[in-house]
């Protein structure tokens, strides 16, 4: 069982990333790490955020179109926060892959699993912010098995 020191120690990193999300949106959506030097070092940028230990293997192929950018940094950051604060994850692993025509990530966690974008969850979001970009997301989720994501985002539109 988590003494009260494990305990303090997750409130004050939630709330450290509530305050750089706060901070994010204050800057019209468009995180600071990101517009300054691409998707690689903001991916770095959320992986070192959480409390929840992050394998991360970034090979994004160099700057993107934006929307590209802002689309695959969303659905990392949304899904590592679902995998800490839903799943109860003790390791995440991402990854980033450059391809020809595409993007595509790949995250991994060991959660609880039983994720379900039927339910409202954040998941949901996930999907049309994919689908708006042409883009296709998997998402397995058994119970107690945890869950992974695998995005694919093309680039042809940009």
């Amino acid at each position: 069982m988590d003494g009260p020191r494990a305990g303090l120690a997750r409130a004050v990193a939630r709330l450290a990333e509530a305050l750089d999300n706060l901070r994010e949106l204050s800057q019209g959506l468009h995180p600071a790490a990101l517009s300054r030097g691409g998707l690689e070092p903001a991916l770095r940028t959320l992986a070192r955020r959480l409390v929840v230990p992050v394998a991360l293997h970034p090979d994004v192929g160099g700057r993107l179109a934006e929307e590209i950018e802002v689309a695959a940094y969303f659905v990392v950051s949304e899904a590592l926060a679902n995998a800490a604060n839903h799943a109860h994850a003790s390791l995440i692993d991402v990854r980033a892959t450059a391809r020809a025509d595409a993007r595509e990530l790949t995250l991994r966690d060991d959660g609880t699993g039983g994720a379900d974008p039927a339910r409202g969850s954040g998941l949901f979001g996930l999907i049309d912010r994919v689908d708006a970009l042409g883009g296709r997301i998997g998402i397995a989720s058994p119970p107690g098995e945890g869950t992974a994501l695998h995005v694919r985002l093309p680039l042809a539109a940009f």
